[in-house]
Parts: C-alpha cells; structure tokens; sequence
C-alpha cells in the first residue's frame, strides 16, 4: 500500500513514459514515509512484476548486527552489475538505508556513478543527503520526499489518532493500525517520558541505563520528538498558555539534542549511554 507521494510517482512515471529515465536517483526524507516502497513500484514499471529474489533486482541494506554497509557490499553489487540482465530490460539495485555507507563504501559506489551501464539502474534510499559524500549526490537525481497530510492517512488506517500520532509516516500509521501493542506500546513511551521529565537525575540516569540496552532507541526517541513537538505546537497556538513548563527556546533545545542524539546512535559509534545522559539534562 503506498499512501501519498503522488507527484514523485507521476515524476518516475512520467521519466519511464518519455524514456528519461536517470542511470541513478536518491530517494531522501524522514523514515516510515514509504520511499522503499515507491522504490520497488518503479523497478516493477520497468521490468514488469518481479521477486525480490530475482537476479535483476538487488537489495542492499545495513549488514545484521551492524550500522554500516560495507566495502564488501558494494564490491558485490559493482561485480553482479557488471553482468547483463537475467530475463528483463534491466538490472535494478536498490541500497535502503545509504545513510549507513561507510566512507570506503561511499568512494567505491562512486565507480558505479561515474561509469554507469545502459541496462543498469541505481536507486539510494536516504534520510538525509548530508550522510553521503556531494560527489555521489551530484550524480544522481534527487527526489525528496515529505510527510503526508493527516488527511491522506487518516482516509487509508479509518482512525483520526494514528493518523495524528504517525507525523505524517504513512509505513508507521499502517504499523499502528495492524499492530494495536505497537500502538500501547507507543502510549506507554509517552507516559514514562512525562515520568522522567518530572523526576530528579538519578531517577533519569537509571532509565538511560536501561534505555541504553534498547534494541529501539531510534523510535523511542522519534515519540519523545513528537511529544515535544506536539508541545511547541500548542505554545504557538496558544500564545505561550500551555505547558509553562517549557519555554519556547527550552523546546527548541530539546528538539534539537534529541535528533543530535538519535543521528549520533544511528550513524556513529558514539557511546549511547553517555548520548543519551547528555539529552536528559535537557529535559
């Protein structure tokens, strides 16, 4: 199911349609919005129906266990490029999550940006542009992709709470809305952190502890995002009358440390107790 994004699918659509179709694109926005998802439904409107285990589509994502995508990844792909198309006009790779290239990863990609193949296409799944190096982006068409209207999402998951819960995420609204624990869960997220922010530091460092050990830091710290933006949004519609607590600049200083903090445990070997003990002095 793919929930909005109706100009970047009219775009690939289009380029297919006029035979403009690039060697290589960047699918860039937040997590969740269903870039992966878009990507597949292009590669399907090239080729026609196809496995995801079929030679001429090749997925690349983060190796189990780790947060990167290795050299020995990519040396693979360049190698199964190199060979031609097994049964369709043309051989597809995929790299979800670019983000996690490593920086000999990233200059041996670029081989295959700089001397692309006629039947080959290449298509990068990425949070942010500023994790890859300007060069490969340079060499690829962009497009970006945005949250989507609550409208959108509501029309699709039937429920005006997921929809306003998800941030625009359409993959983690159909999440909510196929897996009710997941959405108990995402409550019970809030309640502890409304918990924290009332309580001293040791009771703060205990639960960083805890968290440390997480398995998903990253979504934990995507409802904390929300809950607090949901928080500057009230203040500014309110003029200021709600939730004295926080002043505008104090919002501002925790939205940014706590995706300082989430950019760091993605992306880096940063010690995450330690990240995570730093956010809590600004709550």
């Amino acid at each position: 199911m793919i929930i909005g994004h109706q100009k970047q699918r009219q775009f690939l659509k289009r380029s297919i349609e006029l035979k403009h179709i690039a060697h290589a694109y960047l699918f860039c926005g937040p997590e969740k919005l269903g870039k992966k998802t878009i990507a597949l439904e292009f590669a399907e409107l090239i080729n026609g129906k196809i496995s995801p285990s079929h030679p001429d589509l090749i997925l690349i994502e983060p190796e189990p266990e780790k947060k990167e995508i290795s050299i020995d990844q990519i040396r693979e792909l360049i190698w199964k490029l190199s060979l031609k198309p097994y049964s369709f006009s043309f051989k597809i790779a995929i790299i979800d999550n670019a983000d996690f290239l490593t920086t000999d990863a990233q200059h041996s990609l670029l081989k295959i940006l700089e001397e692309p193949k006629g039947s080959t296409l290449l298509i990068l799944i990425s949070r942010s542009l500023e994790n890859l190096f300007p060069t490969i982006c340079s060499r690829c068409e962009i497009l970006k992709f945005y949250p989507v209207k609550k409208s959108e999402i509501e029309k699709y998951v039937h429920s005006e709470e997921i929809a306003e819960i998800s941030l625009g995420r359409p993959g983690l609204a159909i999440d909510f809305s196929s897996n009710p624990e997941k959405l108990k869960e995402y409550k019970q997220k809030i309640k502890e952190l409304i918990e924290i922010s009332r309580s001293d530091l040791a009771f703060r460092f205990q639960y960083t502890k805890e968290l440390s050990q997480n398995s998903n830091i990253r979504e934990i710290l995507f409802i904390w995002l929300k809950y607090f933006r949901n928080i500057l949004l009230e203040k500014c519609l309110t003029q200021g009358a709600k939730h004295s607590k926080y002043s505008f600049s104090k919002l501002k200083k925790i939205l940014q440390q706590i995706q300082n903090t989430n950019f760091l445990i993605s992306t880096t070997n940063v010690n995450t107790r330690l990240a995570l003990e730093i956010l809590m002095l600004e709550l």
